[in-house]
């Protein structure tokens, strides 16, 4: 059995063995060069400390699916954690390296969830409104990003999705912002790890409550540079 049939019957066990309504987060994490050394080691903690948590949270664990994109190379992106229950998430490791394509990260993240919401619909399961978290320590550099900045906007705009961006220390807040309707946020220092407990917290809060995440950038001190 091929590894791409394996993981094709992956959400159809999933969906025959758990009925519960998804809450769908994708993570787009960039992973250039600029990342290397503490960065990354901070971000690989981050996404451990958010395993835990969402597999400790018995609502989120069932409730909460995961996708992870890495955006590195030149105009590369890979789906470092396809689409999985939280209890089923292992965090991956990431590795830095090459340049910053978020531009068609963040349009292959738009595709997957649209593609897993086709998903959802076949299987009767109902889902909320999809979350998109953009993390980058820098600027996109992929030929044309500005009109996949577009597309995000536009599908915001007509609630398919919430898009949230979030700068690291010398990131381009000025650019990133072109990616959501929302206002985007710096992370303070490389606390990446107060940022995925966070959000662990949040997407089990939304995951049981109305289906309206936009404005859900509640308590966010551990993890915001304030300006």
């Amino acid at each position: 059995m091929t590894d791409e049939k394996n993981n094709a019957t992956i959400p159809q066990v999933e969906f025959a063995d758990n009925v519960n309504e998804r809450t769908p987060c994708v993570l787009v994490l960039d992973c250039s060069g600029s990342m290397r050394g503490e960065p990354i080691k901070q971000l690989n903690a981050g996404l451990a400390a958010l395993e835990k948590e969402l597999k400790e949270d018995i609502d989120a664990s069932s409730r909460v699916q995961i996708l992870i994109i890495k955006a590195a190379g030149r105009d590369e992106t890979e789906i470092s954690s396809d689409w999985t229950d939280a209890m089923n998430f292992n965090a991956p490791v990431m590795e830095a390296g090459g340049l910053t394509p978020l531009g068609k990260a963040m349009e292959l993240a738009l595709k997957k969830i649209e593609d897993q919401k086709c998903l959802y619909d076949s299987w009767g399961i109902t889902s909320k409104r999809p979350w998109i978290f953009l993390i980058s320590d820098g600027e996109p550099t992929d030929y044309g990003w500005e009109e996949s900045a577009k597309i995000c906007r536009y599908a915001q705009k007509n609630k398919k999705v919430v898009i949230h961006a979030i700068g690291t220390q010398g990131a381009n807040l000025e650019k990133l912002a072109k990616f959501s309707l929302l206002p985007p946020k710096r992370l303070t220092g490389l606390k990446f790890t107060e940022f995925f407990l966070w959000l662990s917290r949040s997407v089990s809060c939304i995951s049981k409550a109305a289906p309206n995440a936009e404005s859900y950038l509640d308590d966010i001190k551990d993890w915001n540079e304030a300006k």
